[in-house]
């Protein structure tokens, strides 16, 4: 079911950061955002939009990601400075 509320600017923050480090494993691995998405399977639109950060991915997709592009699923999500408990 679609969100009514769109998330808050922390969390838009955070993927974008995942995004971000999509986008940097990729190009490391020298993979193409079409090559990631046909092994997934998944269309390129859909994963531009995930390492744009304009999309939530599935955890799902997260792991496949991770796994055609040869990094720890940790290595894509990991906070570099995590929020204090209790903080946004």
């Amino acid at each position: 079911m679609p969100r009514s509320v769109p998330p808050p600017a922390w969390v838009i923050t955070r993927r974008r950061a995942i995004g971000d480090r999509i986008r940097a494993a990729r190009l490391a691995a020298d993979l193409t955002q079409e090559q990631v998405a046909l092994r997934i399977p998944m269309d390129r639109a859909t994963y531009n939009r995930i390492e744009q950060g304009h999309a939530a991915a599935l955890v799902d997709s997260l792991i496949l990601i991770a796994d055609v592009i040869g990094v720890p699923l940790s290595d894509l999500v990991r906070e570099e400075d995590p929020p204090a408990p209790g903080s946004p």
